[in-house]
């Protein structure tokens, strides 16, 4: 039968998953493998097309969002069926909405990650994503864009709503697996392999003078820090979320 953890003492003893949590660990390396093997695989990486322009209308709201703390009008937010995307704006800090694409959207897939730990949280941050999705629905300027975030607000919602909160869970989870490696990957393309000649990247060092690749190394580091904070922060904060929880096996002492 499942006993509750004693309050962790040390740093170590904090993100020592439980039985419980070993779970949903196993699941985020499952899904980071299916996803890199879909990623690559013709024909079967067109399961993963909606997904991946989910992640690009993340990364566009990352820039609209900073812009607009930073003073910015934003004009509108486009994501293109080659799974591209362009947010314009007016104003802001270029210095402070040109990093919030790749970082914004690493930072969306790590608090995903940490609220799937948790089933209350983890329908607060589905919440927080149908909120995003109607702040960029008001933003949105192509039929493209306006019927990806309504088909995943509607999933969102659906889900939110589900009997026992397990689809949810998993769900959010895969999606947080999914932008965080999105980003990673993204800023590796742009900035290590150069398969784009422009990206917010090299704008940003045009301003700043710091060489592009500089910036997407950093940007890199900034991502994958993201991304271990959401998974350690979910093992500690959770620790008891699960027990008793017929959604998990009995952990055995």
């Amino acid at each position: 039968m499942s006993e509750y953890q004693p309050l962790p003492r040390t740093f170590s003893e904090a993100v020592t998953p439980t039985e419980d949590q070993k779970i949903l660990l196993y699941f985020i390396g499952g899904y980071a493998a299916l996803i890199l093997i879909l990623w690559n695989v013709p024909y079967l990486k067109h399961i993963l097309y909606p997904f991946k322009l989910f992640t690009v209308a993340l990364h566009e709201f990352g820039h609209a969002a900073v812009g607009c703390c930073t003073g910015a009008k934003i004009h509108s937010i486009e994501v293109n069926p080659n799974e591209g995307g362009l947010t314009k704006m007016t104003g802001g800090i270029s210095c402070c909405t040109l990093p919030a694409g790749y970082l914004g959207s690493s930072l969306f897939g790590a608090l995903m990650i940490f609220c799937s730990f948790g089933r209350l949280s983890s329908k607060i941050m589905t919440g927080v994503l149908i909120g995003c999705c109607l702040i960029m629905l008001f933003w949105a300027r192509n039929w493209l864009t306006r019927i990806l975030i309504v088909v995943f607000a509607a999933l969102l919602a659906f889900f939110i709503w589900f009997q026992n909160g397990v689809v949810l869970i998993f769900f959010v989870l895969f999606m947080g697996v999914m932008s965080c490696l999105y980003s990673l990957w993204d800023i590796v393309e742009d900035l290590v392999m150069r398969k784009v000649n422009s990206s917010d990247a090299t704008r940003f060092a045009e301003k700043t003078g710091c060489p592009s690749q500089v910036c997407g190394l950093l940007w890199f580091l900034v991502s994958l820090a993201f991304l271990t904070a959401g998974v350690l922060g979910g093992l500690a904060v959770f620790k008891n979320e699960f027990v008793n929880d017929p959604l998990f096996p009995k952990s055995t002492s």
